[in-house]
């Protein structure tokens, strides 16, 4: 299994199909050019138009290589998971999209091909194995009503280790029981600390890293950091926390770009 991460929340999986077809996943596509989307703060010297980084060298590359794609969530304004770019690119390749039934008819309407899940249970997934949606909380109270909470995923993958898609949310007790009991292999987490102008974080950070690796004997991929005007968090700040906690040798912080492949054994092989 390889992982490739492209900007913010957008990676690339990579893995062998249960019919032995070579699969490139794509997760939460957008794919516009620097700062040709709105900004995401109000106030201060901060506020920038996103995204506030170009997509890497070898993202033509990368994206040729996509055979579906995944969906955490897209609606109410959330074009950092799903932009009118990765809408384009994936309605001109017709590439087929998984997501939640909440979001089928959403997709549809903008002419992407469907794949709809069953719901919130662990069942079978199309390209093999059982993939199992994990209830996502994207903010608390007053600020999460203005939210699109979505699903992160559990993928369970003959021949691969395990692989636990965050999506965006908070270190909830149900992403807390997903790490400490069904145990992924790999787990990509999101730790920008997202915050607006007002109100609390919307999304992990730094020190909720921290509080994962005690809950998982797994590794670690951390992303969704140094994209948007409203994450603050920085590679830099998860590095020195994991390397102050001793978990860093579970730990990837991945540049944009940056790819590495995964066994079984979630021992990382670099590029």
């Amino acid at each position: 299994m390889q992982i490739t991460q492209l900007r913010n929340a957008t990676l690339l999986l990579e893995f062998t199909s249960a019919e032995g077809r070579p699969v490139g996943l794509l997760v939460d596509p957008m794919l516009a050019p620097r700062g040709t989307l709105p900004a995401l703060r109000y106030l201060g010297a901060g506020r920038q138009r996103n995204p506030i980084v170009d997509l890497p060298a070898g993202t033509d590359e990368a994206l040729e290589r996509v055979t579906h794609a995944l969906i955490t969530h897209c609606q109410r304004g959330h074009f950092d998971h799903l932009d009118r770019a990765g809408k384009r690119f994936l309605r001109e390749r017709q590439i087929p999209v998984v997501c939640m039934p909440r979001d089928t008819a959403y997709l549809a309407q903008r002419g992407l091909s469907v794949l709809p899940l069953s719901g919130a249970v662990r069942q079978p997934f199309a390209l093999g194995g059982h993939i199992t949606p994990i209830a996502c909380v994207h903010g608390p109270g007053w600020v999460g009503r203005f939210m699109e909470h979505g699903h992160g995923y559990l993928l369970e993958l003959p021949g691969e280790p395990s692989v636990y898609l965050a999506g965006d949310t908070m270190l909830t007790p149900g992403v807390a029981e997903c790490l400490a009991q069904l145990r992924p292999d790999v787990a990509v987490l999101p730790a920008g600390g997202a915050r607006f102008d007002v109100g609390a974080e919307i999304l992990m950070d730094a020190a909720d890293m921290a509080e994962a690796a005690a809950l998982t004997p797994g590794l670690l991929v951390v992303n969704h950091l140094q994209a948007l005007d409203h994450c603050p968090t920085t590679r830099t700040a998860v590095r020195a926390l994991a390397e102050q906690g001793g978990w860093a040798h579970r730990l990837w912080v991945p540049e944009d770009g940056e790819r590495r492949s995964f066994v079984q054994a979630a021992e990382p092989v670099c590029y």
